[in-house]
């Protein structure tokens, strides 16, 4: 495991990593960073689910990014934002974040190793989900394509903290503290065509 160090800040800067995988677990989404043949930069959004000590991805067989990132140098990120700290000036407003990075090569997955890794996203996304459906088919395991990025170059940096208001401001008017977000509202919306009669699943009920 190797860490990156922190040209600034290095205060917010985390060596946990049960904190890393507790932000990989509890996110859906990492941005994906890679370069192009022609040397341009590329970054696109996607999925993420960890499966012991690497990060997966998925997608279509025939999707060019995720080949061109099989075996090439990558960078993800993966972001969870908590609020806003609301300062007494404006400046030193900022956000209540962890923020994860993790630099590395993706290896391209086969057989079981895909299977289950495949499974641990659908599961990652719906928990419970696959004891209420069908297995993937051969067809569809064909069709996918499963990237795994090894969990060993990371940085993590934390951000929880009080306005760093100076003593001139605190005597001042303005208020300052922090605008944590609540728990998101969630509305279950059955597709058109659901035949009458089947109830929501307990997995999709699990998020109301």
């Amino acid at each position: 495991m190797t860490t990156t160090d922190a040209t600034r800040m290095p205060e917010k800067m985390s060596r946990d990593r049960e904190a890393l995988d507790a932000l990989l677990d509890s996110e859906i989404v990492g941005n994906v960073a890679y370069v192009h043949d022609d040397g341009t930069p590329g970054v696109l959004p996607t999925a993420v689910a960890r499966l012991g000590d690497e990060l997966i991805v998925h997608g279509s067989s025939g999707s060019r990014w995720m080949r061109l990132v099989s075996g090439a140098p990558v960078a993800v990120s993966v972001t969870a934002v908590g609020g806003i700290v609301v300062a007494r000036s404006a400046f030193e407003s900022s956000l209540i974040y962890s923020s994860a990075a993790l630099f590395g090569s993706f290896r391209v997955l086969e057989g079981e190793e895909k299977a289950a890794a495949v499974n641990a996203i659908t599961e990652k996304l719906i928990p419970g989900r696959l004891a209420e459906v069908r297995p993937n088919s051969k067809k569809e395991l064909a069709a996918t394509l499963v990237l795994a990025l090894p969990i060993a170059e990371w940085s993590l940096r934390t951000s929880d903290d009080w306005p760093d208001d100076t003593d001139a401001d605190i005597a001042g008017d303005a208020w300052g503290g922090q605008v944590r977000w609540g728990a998101r509202a969630v509305e279950v919306v059955a597709t058109p065509d659901l035949r009458s009669g089947i109830r929501v699943p307990e997995s999709v009920r699990a998020f109301e």
